[in-house]
């Protein structure tokens, strides 16, 4: 949902305020994260994240509000990235941007948890999206999140 500039997300903005009176409903943020994540989100979900950044609490988002709310979002979906990277690193083959196999059974060793090779290509199979055997980082991502 979050936009990369901040006329991304006036854009944004502006599309979800289906009535046009310059703020947005926990109803009209529903009908936008149904649209663009592909399922029902809970009308207390909703409720409960415009009310998270709800300054004035009027129960509907202005536009400040809503731009505070993404770029909050946008900056915890970096930390949470950046984290992901470091723990990437520490499965990766050494200068191959990939977890292999055997990278990943080292790592698992070094934790104290043993796998075999054919395990860990197992492991691996589960959310090789691209099927090249190994994990790239958008696919570790993929995983961590499941």
């Amino acid at each position: 949902m979050v936009a990369s500039s901040s006329s991304e997300l006036r854009t944004l903005f502006a599309t979800m305020d289906t009535d046009a009176n310059g703020r947005i409903s926990a109803a009209e943020m529903r009908v936008c994260m149904r649209a663009t994540l592909g399922e029902d989100v809970p009308a207390e979900e909703a409720e409960a994240l415009v009310a998270s950044a709800d300054a004035d609490g009027d129960g509907m988002l202005c536009e400040d509000e809503f731009l505070k709310l993404a770029l909050h979002c946008d900056a915890e979906d970096e930390d949470r990235t950046k984290g992901l990277r470091e723990a990437f690193g520490m499965y990766e083959m050494e200068g191959e941007g990939c977890i292999t196999p055997a990278s990943l059974g080292r790592m698992l060793g070094k934790l104290g948890n043993e796998r075999g090779i054919g395990e860990c290509r197992a492991m691996i199979c589960r959310f090789d999206l691209d099927g090249d055997g190994v994990f790239s980082f958008d696919e570790f991502k993929i995983m961590m999140s499941a």
